[in-house]
């Protein structure tokens, strides 16, 4: 049992909790050795559709890097250099670097979601946050870089000028700004987080596994692609659901006015 990271199942739904709220859930080297594990058995469990991403506490989803750790390491003289991506560290590949996972994963957001912490809940799916999280990349002000991609992903998540006002001065936004800019699906009170949460869940539950990886493998995949390059790339995530039974089993379910059973097969 971790006592960075909680890592819990409830039949089709993994629930992953960064369990340091004692220093507002900041990631140090061991939490990202733990979450390398969770997030290897959430590719390879068939049983895991979604999973949940949220942090332990009503302070903070992540503050990000844990700082005090990082300054030891420097005093100590075995920090070194960084820049983007995690390959070499503990952990890697991280969730920011997990291309090829295609089990959705929603990111539940309550109070801060800075510097790494904002780029785990970028690498998500979906967003749902309550109306006390705050966002920002704040590396600037501290002579780091977001190099978890959140350069990456915000100059592409938003407009040019928006994003580089927020990553050249570390401004932070509120969750409403999120919503209208189109980061985060929705903002809700804090005491409606879970159930927002689960409402989105259901929903995922509902809809066929294997068309909810093969659509988000494509979509992620083809988002730099020319559309003609897109149609005529195959995607291993639509190989399987092409021949699956699930390919099947929805229009039979359909034509009889019935739940489809899917079986992720």
């Amino acid at each position: 049992m971790s006592d960075v990271v909680r890592y819990t199942k409830d039949g089709h739904v993994a629930v992953v909790t960064l369990d340091r709220p004692q220093v507002l859930n900041a990631m140090n080297l061991r939490m990202h050795e733990e979450l390398a594990r969770v997030w290897d058995d959430v590719q390879a469990d068939d049983d895991v559709w979604v999973a949940v991403l949220t942090g332990a506490g009503d302070k903070a989803f992540s503050v990000g890097q844990d700082l005090k750790e990082l300054a030891e390491r420097v005093r100590a003289g075995v920090a070194g250099t960084a820049t983007f991506g995690s390959r070499g560290k503990p952990g890697w590949p991280r969730l920011t670097e997990r291309f090829d996972l295609t089990k959705p994963v929603v990111a539940k957001v309550r109070g801060y979601a800075m510097g790494g912490g904002f780029e785990l809940a970028l690498a998500c799916d979906i967003i749902v946050a309550s109306e006390d999280a705050t966002f920002a990349l704040p590396e600037a002000k501290l002579g780091l870089m977001a190099g978890a991609g959140g350069v990456f992903r915000l100059s592409k998540q938003l407009p040019w000028r928006t994003a580089m006002g927020h990553l050249l001065t570390g401004r932070p936004m509120t969750a409403r700004r999120a919503f209208e800019l189109g980061l985060v699906n929705e903002v809700v009170p804090a005491a409606e987080l879970d159930t927002c949460v689960d409402g989105w869940v259901s929903d995922i539950l509902r809809c066929a596994p294997l068309s909810v990886r093969a659509i988000k493998e494509a979509a992620t995949k083809s988002v730099t692609m020319p559309l003609e390059t897109a149609f005529s790339t195959r995607f291993p995530a639509e190989e399987q659901r092409m021949h699956s039974r699930d390919a099947v089993e929805g229009p039979l379910a359909f034509v009889d006015k019935r739940q489809p059973r899917w079986e992720a097969r």
